[in-house]
């Protein structure tokens, strides 16, 4: 398998599963098209990353890719391009609930077959002050997240009480994955729910409707 993708984070997530898998770094245009609906958004780069990365697969492999934005009322929120929009940005979410999105694709290089699926996370944030905000657009962590946050940012944990797929919001819905693959003949060597929730210390509520197959997270 190749991962289309040069986060760090995903390739933790992956590695989860035990699949023996190679890294590629595609580079595709982000931009949202005009009028596009988030949804749709993440499953086209999540299709456009893997059949860029597939110019680097063997024809043996499996190219996953995946691609993550924050959602607050149907508006995508990138990546901040400065300190004072990731604080503006911070300031909006504040105690309030949005979505995260994450769209998959999977495409196997023999045959050309591409499968794809989205996780959508509801994350509830916390009413975090003014001055922890200030305090954590001036660590510089923000500037290069979507939505001007981390989830799993262990000072400024902007996140509380959530329950939908903490994986999803860190870059790579596990589960979905899993499913996925398992189309392609390639489950997990690896017991994917146990290890992803003790990997992320959570417990996930929604992953036996997950690998079911029902359309939940």
């Amino acid at each position: 398998m190749l991962l289309a993708s040069s986060s760090p984070r995903r390739r933790r997530l992956l590695a989860l599963g035990d699949w023996t898998f190679g890294v590629a770094s595609p580079e595709i245009d982000e931009t949202p098209l005009p009028h596009e609906p988030p949804r749709d958004y993440v499953l086209r780069l999540a299709k456009w990353k893997a059949r860029a990365a597939a110019k680097a697969a063997t024809v043996e492999q499996i190219v996953l890719a995946a691609d993550t934005t924050v959602v607050d009322s149907n508006q995508i929120l990138g990546k901040p391009a400065d300190a004072s929009e990731a604080t503006e940005v911070l300031l909006r979410l504040r105690g309030r609930a949005h979505q995260v999105m994450t769209g998959i694709a999977a495409l196997r290089i023999a045959d050309d077959k591409l499968l794809t699926d989205v996780c959508i996370t509801d994350v509830p944030m916390r009413e975090y002050t003014d001055t922890e905000v200030a305090e954590y657009v001036r660590s510089g962590d923000p500037l290069d997240k979507a939505g001007s946050y981390a989830i799993h940012h262990p000072v400024f944990e902007p996140v509380r009480d959530l329950r939908g797929c903490y994986a999803s919001v860190m870059g790579l819905p596990m589960c979905h994955v899993a499913r996925l693959l398992k189309q392609f003949d390639l489950p997990p060597a690896a017991d994917v729910p146990s290890r992803c929730q003790a990997e992320l210390s959570y417990a996930c509520p929604i992953w036996p409707a997950v690998l079911r197959g029902e359309q939940v997270g």
